[in-house]
């Protein structure tokens, strides 16, 4: 067999595999354990991460801190909380299958699926908020399940998210505060030219980065300029606090 029709043939299998392989959701929110953990708290803080979605609060250390930063901001002012991980991928082929095709799909069904179940928390803690993070994707994620939540359960429902892709569009509300480094994030700008260069930029990384036993992902080894947030920064954190102090405080 030819080197081109090998070409062709990968490309149609993996194509198959993409649409016609079964889906595989992560477990998720197990509300009746999440009751009994935010019984005593004032606010519910669901964390989603950026990429896959399947990085831990442990391990996310470009948006990990900027949610701790929230907890103790809140603390601070005597408002208890809890942080709840929300994975969007299961681990393994089928996972990422199913959460790509979520990505390319604007996260229809996974948002649904989040906007019940935060219902179900608003109907179970009337006089309790739910502040939903999100970064990258994560932002788009959040936004989306914003869109689904009903109207009478969005007034206790908050949203903050930072670095919002530019082609996921985002929800116009009081109750959402979106972040871009003052327009310094060239994802969440579109910036082409820059976006084009970090995607060349890259896989170079990525293959130095296993050289040197750093061991990057893909995602990791992708540098967009202004899409990394940090906490003390102004641009993070006197929005975010004036933000919290307007709802919250």
């Amino acid at each position: 067999m030819s080197m081109k029709k090998i070409i062709i043939a990968s490309v149609v299998l993996s194509a198959l595999v993409f649409l016609f392989a079964p889906q595989i959701p992560p477990m998720n929110l197990k509300l009746p354990e999440i009751f009994n953990a935010a019984a005593d708290k004032d606010v519910i803080i669901i964390f989603n991460s950026g990429g896959w979605g399947n990085t831990s609060p442990e391990e996310a250390k470009d948006f990990a801190p900027i949610v701790e930063g929230i907890q103790k901001t809140l603390n601070e002012w005597g408002r208890s909380s809890i942080i709840i991980p929300y994975v969007r991928t299961k681990e393994g082929l089928l996972g990422q299958i199913t959460g790509a095709k979520e990505m390319f799909n604007s996260f229809k069904n996974s948002s649904e699926e989040l906007a019940v179940e935060i219902e179900e928390l608003a109907k179970k803690f009337p006089d309790k908020k739910i502040i939903m993070t999100g970064l990258s994707n994560g932002a788009a994620f959040a936004n989306k399940t914003y869109e689904n939540i009903s109207n009478d359960f969005k007034k206790s429902v908050y949203v903050i998210t930072m670095g919002n892709p530019f082609w996921e569009n985002f929800p116009q509300s009081d109750n959402l505060l979106q972040l871009d480094n003052n327009g310094k994030d060239i994802l969440s700008k579109g910036d082409a030219k820059s976006l084009l260069y970090s995607l060349i930029k890259a896989p170079l990384k990525w293959i130095f980065s296993k050289i040197t036993g750093e061991n990057l992902n893909i995602s990791q080894a992708f540098e967009a300029f202004g899409h990394y947030y940090f906490w003390p920064s102004p641009e993070v954190n006197s929005q975010i606090v004036s933000f919290l102090q307007n709802k919250l405080h």
